[in-house]
């Protein structure tokens, strides 16, 4: 009977030691992801990522190359249209190429260190590790956490859920979401190839400026005025002047009362044999349908031929980006 009951004993220790063998803890899994995630010389990865923010989602294809210690080529294109924007960070500083307006901004920058993105696993690895309060669940295949996001956009998408595949140890998806859980953003991967190093050489500037293929006239678009589509009470639109100068028309909208801010807009000005860039001021802003530049007091960005500068002493970052990810054509709401 002593006999047996030291067997059982035995038996249940080995069960227990098995288990708990098979079962990693949330710190080890956050610490081998992250290892796996920076600690490569570079990598390159295909994602889509949409957008459902707007009235209807749009869907966008972004490449994206990292060498380390600090190279980045991120390619978004959208869907069904011919447009291609590309940030390039390389030793000369940060870059905004749009081959379709042969336009190249350059910025003195820190990006992307000041602003994560849902679409650089470096990015995702450094939001994982922040959160003291990550939440972790498992399934059978997948590992899911949910953290705090660290963009532009944090005030109102401060959440995200990613999804990491157990056995690739990868991330699968990147849902963003805003304060009352509703997914905004949706990042999904579909080739993430870690150790791919791209030269240095491959992220000149003129590499891509010169070989986008964008040789064809440039057709501007007839100009319309836009208007925030914001729900802010307490901020309402007071003045709207249109000033002509030189041919060129320009609209300034004056917004005042708790939030205050002005915005400038007229169509953009095209210079087809244009190739020099063009000192922008501030940070790159992501803001999804095009990439702008921010300072504390600005934002500016260009989208369906016009150009837009909002300028404002009392707005955040965040409060800026989110009237210009609210801008569209037509009346206002």
């Amino acid at each position: 009977m002593r006999q047996r009951v030291i067997a059982f004993i035995v038996l249940l220790l080995s069960v227990l030691v098995i288990a708990a063998c098979g079962s990693q803890s949330k710190e080890d899994v956050l610490k081998d992801l992250s290892n796996k995630w920076t600690n490569v010389k570079g990598y390159e990865l295909d994602a889509t990522m949409e957008i459902k923010t707007g009235s209807e989602p749009r869907v966008y294809d972004v490449n994206v190359w990292h060498t380390q210690p600090d190279l980045y080529r991120v390619k978004v294109t959208q869907q069904g249209e011919d447009v291609t924007q590309m940030i390039i960070r390389n030793k000369e500083g940060v870059f905004v190429v749009t081959p379709s307006l042969r336009k190249t901004y350059k910025f003195q920058s820190e990006w992307p260190k000041q602003n994560s993105q849902a679409y650089l696993i470096g990015a995702l690895a450094e939001d994982l590790l922040a959160d003291q309060n990550v939440a972790m669940e498992e399934d059978e295949n997948n590992y899911v956490f949910q953290a705090a996001t660290r963009n532009n956009h944090k005030s109102v998408m401060p959440t995200q859920k990613i999804t990491v595949d157990k056995k690739t140890k990868l991330p699968t998806s990147v849902s963003v979401m805003n304060e009352a859980g509703e997914e905004q953003l949706l990042i999904t991967f579909s080739k993430i190839d870690l150790g791919m190093e791209h030269k240095e050489e491959e992220y000149a500037v003129e590499k891509f400026t010169e070989e986008s293929g964008e040789t064809g006239a440039i057709e501007p678009q007839e100009f319309q005025v836009h208007y925030p589509n914001l729900q802010w009470e307490g901020t309402t639109l007071v003045d709207e002047q249109t000033i002509v100068e030189d041919g060129t028309e320009r609209v300034i909208l004056t917004f005042e009362g708790d939030k205050p801010f002005t915005l400038m807009e007229q169509p953009i000005a095209y210079d087809e044999n244009s190739t020099v860039p063009v000192f922008a001021p501030g940070d790159p802003a992501d803001l999804g349908f095009t990439i702008g530049a921010i300072t504390d007091n600005s934002i500016s960005w260009e989208r369906d031929g016009v150009s837009f500068f909002l300028a404002s002493e009392s707005l955040t970052r965040d409060e800026m980006m989110e009237v210009a990810a609210s801008v569209i054509p037509g009346e206002l709401k």
